[in-house]
């Protein structure tokens, strides 16, 4: 990735290209309702190597009871997942001992300052070689819904594989690629019984849920079906199997950090079949759960936790002697 170059201490640390942020007395992540100066970053999260970003709060808390799960990690007696920026009534964060997980809200605006701040906090907590992760949703180009997309690179709706952003009165572009090694990674933790097929290829991803994905049911719409079935049929021959709304900036602004990442989307529909989710409610959660079996299987991995997760042993030995024992408790209030 271009960011590596200079964007990476020996130890694997994230090293910023910008002075102004080393040069401040307190570094306030005000999104995520953290400051370098207020929280000790290091001890709260220097032990991060995952960062997993969906788009809703209620999304990424239901991943982080699933991930505590799936790597056997056990809360302090008496503690519970919480909500780490709460207080910004924003983004939401919680935190399972290696893995953050966080909401980034939806389209490219929201994730991009959550990821400014996400990249500052990596910075501030010294974390080794963090991977980030999008799990989302998405439309399928040429995919049926319930199957997942694993973009190799990023696309806008114009085709061009960077994010444009104007900067002072100039236009910056920044590569949107992705880590192809970990594309292929993930893909290979893919199962022959898993209820779901994998597809890699370019992910376009566009600045509007309708007239920029080519929706004929929007509020305007000045073109016509066949138009929408020729523009799709054109970018999936060009290797676009899926669109989206965020992906374009999280690669490029995650390629420019050094960070290696990889964005894992469940189709929610074929859009070459129509535009709009009529899929019942019950089916989307469970499909929604997708990615996230994928990405929890690289981090199992990576951890080195190869057998299957096992429930928790039960704390309640006796069943009899509780009740005893909660019998003598209320006698003392």
């Amino acid at each position: 990735m271009s960011g590596e170059r200079s964007m990476k201490n020996s130890d694997g640390s994230i090293k910023l290209r910008n002075p102004n942020v080393e040069n401040q007395e307190q570094d306030i992540l005000y999104h995520l309702a953290l400051g370098s100066g207020s929280h000790n970053l290091v001890e709260m999260f220097g032990d991060v190597r995952f960062v997993c970003m969906g788009g809703t709060p209620k999304r990424m808390e239901g991943f982080a009871h699933y991930i505590m799960k799936q790597i056997d990690y056990k809360l302090p007696s008496g503690t519970q997942l919480y909500d780490i920026s709460r207080m910004s009534y924003r983004y939401s964060m919680y935190k399972v001992g290696p893995v953050l997980c966080l909401s980034h809200g939806m389209g490219i605006p929201s994730v991009g300052i959550l990821l400014h701040e996400v990249i500052k906090l990596m910075y501030h907590a010294k974390c080794k070689d963090p991977v980030f992760f999008r799990l989302g949703t998405c439309g399928g180009i040429g995919i049926e819904g319930g199957n997942l997309a694993i973009s190799e690179s990023a696309v806008d709706g114009m085709m061009n594989p960077y994010l444009e952003l104007p900067i002072l009165g100039k236009m910056k572009r920044r590569p949107a690629t992705l880590d192809k090694e970990l594309c292929d990674e993930l893909k290979d933790l893919g199962k022959q019984d898993d209820p779901f097929t994998i597809d890699i290829g370019k992910t376009m991803c566009t600045y509007d849920f309708y007239e920029g994905q080519g929706r004929l049911d929007g509020a305007f719409c000045d073109y016509e079906e066949e138009e929408k079935i020729n523009f799709l049929k054109k970018i999936r021959q060009d290797g676009v199997i899926n669109m989206e709304m965020e992906s374009l900036c999280f690669a490029a602004l995650c390629n420019e950090a050094g960070i290696r990442s990889a964005v894992i989307c469940v189709t929610l529909l074929n859009r070459l079949n129509g535009d709009q989710v009529s899929t019942p409610k019950e089916t989307l959660n469970k499909w929604q759960e997708y990615p996230q079996m994928l990405v929890a299987r690289y981090i199992r991995k990576e951890l080195g936790l190869q057998n299957p997760p096992q429930d928790h042993p039960q704390v309640v030995k006796d069943l009899r002697k509780l009740g005893i024992v909660r019998q003598e408790s209320a006698s003392f209030e």
